[in-house]
C-alpha cells in the first residue's frame, strides 16, 4: 500500500465516531501524513462542535439552536467525509483554517 492510500485511509478512519477519531490519530502518531493529520484534526473540531450542539439541545431556550447546528454539523461531516475518501484537504469555510490553527497538538 503506497503513502498517499494509507493516509487517506487513517483520514477515513478518522470520521468513523470518537472512537476512529482515536484509533486514526494513534495509526498517524508515529508516520505524519499530512492528508490524514489535516481530517484529524477537522474531525476534532466537528465533535467538539456536537458536544455543543447536544448540551444546548438540553436546554429549554436553546433547543432549536442545537438542532439546527446538529443538522449542519452532520452535513458537513458528510462533505468532510466524502473529501477524506477523495484524498483532499478541501476546507469547511471558515471552521478548517481555525481547526488547524487551533489543534497544534494534534500534530
Amino acid at each position: 500500500m503506497n503513502s498517499n492510500n494509507k493516509g487517506r485511509n487513517i483520514a477515513v478512519i478518522a470520521y468513523l465516531t470518537f472512537i476512529g477519531l482515536l484509533v486514526a490519530f494513534y495509526l498517524n502518531r508515529d508516520h505524519k501524513y499530512e492528508v490524514a493529520t489535516y481530517h484529524i484534526k477537522n474531525m476534532f473540531g466537528l465533535v467538539m462542535l456536537m458536544l455543543v450542539s447536544q448540551v444546548t439541545q438540553s436546554t429549554d431556550y436553546l433547543m432549536i439552536f442545537g438542532e439546527i447546528l446538529w443538522v449542519a454539523l452532520f452535513i458537513v461531516w458528510v462533505i468532510s467525509i466524502y473529501n477524506a475518501f477523495q484524498n483532499e484537504k478541501k476546507a469547511i469555510p471558515w471552521l478548517s483554517d481555525k481547526f488547524q490553527d487551533w489543534f497544534t497538538f494534534l500534530n
